[in-house]
């Protein structure tokens, strides 16, 4: 049998030579309705950015029986379609106003019209893990995008002045690492 080397001193010399991922060393890159849309996100409306994930990619088992024995076989992946992130709001409301912009022009229900096209390459959010240096190490881009929920802003006239914050959903077709 080999000598299995997850010892106390492994894992420090492992971790001196690797380190660790900081759950602050995330950002979004970019936000990109794409299409015709008029909305348009800045840097510095990304910085509001409070979190996000890096998303889930799941490759599908079937299982195959045989003689009482359940063979388990890859099939094709699959996403979650789902990505979260979470904002400060400003005071001026600017980056969940343009979130709500860019849910209107998907489907306005005052004029039944919208964009509610299939979401193509075009429509697209970019994130990255960064480094403890503030250098990028993986770039991730989901594509498709569109909003399905902006989340609302919880006030509080009993508060004590803590900055709101509201959640956004967007739905993707799947992702790429591209960095």
């Amino acid at each position: 049998m080999a000598k299995l080397e997850q010892s106390i001193s492994n894992f420090y010399k492992v971790a001196q030579e690797r380190d660790f991922s900081r759950d602050f060393q995330f950002r979004i890159l970019s936000i990109n309705p794409g299409g015709s849309s008029a909305v348009s996100f800045a840097e510095d409306d990304l910085v509001y950015a409070k979190g996000g994930q890096i998303p889930t990619r799941t490759i599908v088992q079937h299982e195959v029986p045989y003689m009482g024995l359940q063979f388990r076989i890859p099939g094709a992946a699959q996403y979650s379609g789902d990505f979260q992130a979470n904002f400060y709001c400003d005071v001026n409301s600017r980056v969940r106003q343009l979130m709500e912009e860019w849910s209107f022009q998907t489907f306005d229900d005052s004029t039944s019209m919208g964009d509610y096209f299939m979401p193509r390459e075009s429509s697209y959010v970019e994130l990255c893990q960064l480094d403890s240096q503030f250098e990028v190490t993986s770039i991730y881009k989901l594509i498709g995008c569109f909003p399905t929920t902006v989340g609302d802003i919880q006030y509080d006239i009993g508060g004590t002045g803590n900055a709101v914050e509201f959640q956004v959903n967007l739905s993707y077709h799947f992702w790429r690492r591209v960095g």
